[in-house]
């Protein structure tokens, strides 16, 4: 199997392609790594090929926040500089001057 660089990183927004979301990104897969079930649920006609990486984003909607699971393919930056709102934004990241996202530092256990 063949591993590609991911293009986006942890911490960037990205907005979903065809769908009205954005998000932060939290965690990289290098390729598909959901169930089988959840894949087949996308219809055949628009479902990306598993060997590109897929990103976990706390992404939002104009409506709600949600956990979102999303192919490189249907990623671009967002370049709106707003901030997202998702709650669990603010456990993982610091957002720094220039209004991006930096994951916080832990303490050791």
């Amino acid at each position: 199997m063949k591993f590609r660089t991911a293009k986006y990183s942890l911490g960037q927004i990205v907005k979903h392609r065809k769908y009205p979301f954005r998000g932060v990104i939290f965690d990289i897969d290098p390729t598909f790594a959901n169930t089988e079930e959840w894949w087949l649920s996308i219809p055949e006609e628009v479902r990306p090929t598993k060997e590109q990486p897929f990103y976990h984003l706390f992404a939002e909607n104009a409506e709600t926040e949600y956990i979102a699971y999303v192919s490189e393919q249907n990623l671009l930056p967002d370049e709106t500089g707003k901030p997202v709102r998702h709650p669990q934004v603010a456990e993982v990241f610091e957002r720094t001057r220039d209004g991006a996202y930096k994951i916080r530092p832990r303490g050791l256990n």
